[in-house]
């Protein structure tokens, strides 16, 4: 056990944690005054992607030479934390619909936090753990201000503020989860 705590130790996992649930209440306070329901996925997504972002610093560990250079295998244990922080993620606000305001259904956040957290693996690989955060940030701020969708291109450009049961929004979701998980598993992040 000791071997996990000096991991997550090492992967500010705490922080991350506190950032995430610290920014979810302070989104779903906002939820709660503004009323906003869950015809709106804006705040919801909002709230997945700082969520993942949060958890983007601790996919670059301290020393990334120890890292690539240590005897154990670190390709089950990048997935792992690439998927466990994808599951914080989506519990956070699932938790936080329990005392009040519905955000979103759950097929959508976890649709978007999967999608979110491949999306900051992939990230992690092409740009090293202090910019994996871009990625998201780009793709959200991009949702956020692009035309509504009309084709299947711009389904899969704004797929964050997709209905939870469009096909393109689902396979892009699906399609970053996998790529990205799976990339940062092997590679690992970038130096």
């Amino acid at each position: 056990m000791r071997w996990l705590t000096l991991y997550a130790r090492s992967r500010q996992m705490p922080a991350s944690l506190a950032a995430v649930v610290i920014g979810a209440v302070a989104l779903w306070a906002l939820a709660r005054d503004e009323g906003a329901g869950p015809g709106d996925p804006r705040l919801p997504a909002l709230v997945l992607a700082t969520g993942a972002m949060a958890f983007s610093i601790g996919l670059g560990g301290q020393d990334l030479a120890l890292d690539r250079t240590a005897a154990i295998r670190w390709r089950p244990r990048r997935a792992t934390h690439v998927l466990l922080a994808g599951a914080v993620v989506a519990a956070t606000p699932l938790i936080l619909q329990t005392m009040g305001a519905s955000m979103a259904t759950t097929a959508f956040v976890v649709r978007d936090s999967a999608g979110l957290m491949g999306l900051v693996a992939l990230g992690a690989v092409l740009s090293g753990g202090q910019y994996a955060w871009t990625p998201p940030f780009a793709w959200l701020s991009f949702s956020f201000f692009a035309p509504p969708p009309t084709s299947t291109p711009t389904e899969v450009a704004t797929w964050l503020l997709l209905p939870p049961g469009t096909a393109a929004g689902t396979w892009t979701a699906l399609v970053l989860t996998v790529v990205g998980t799976a990339a940062y598993a092997v590679a690992g992040p970038r130096r």
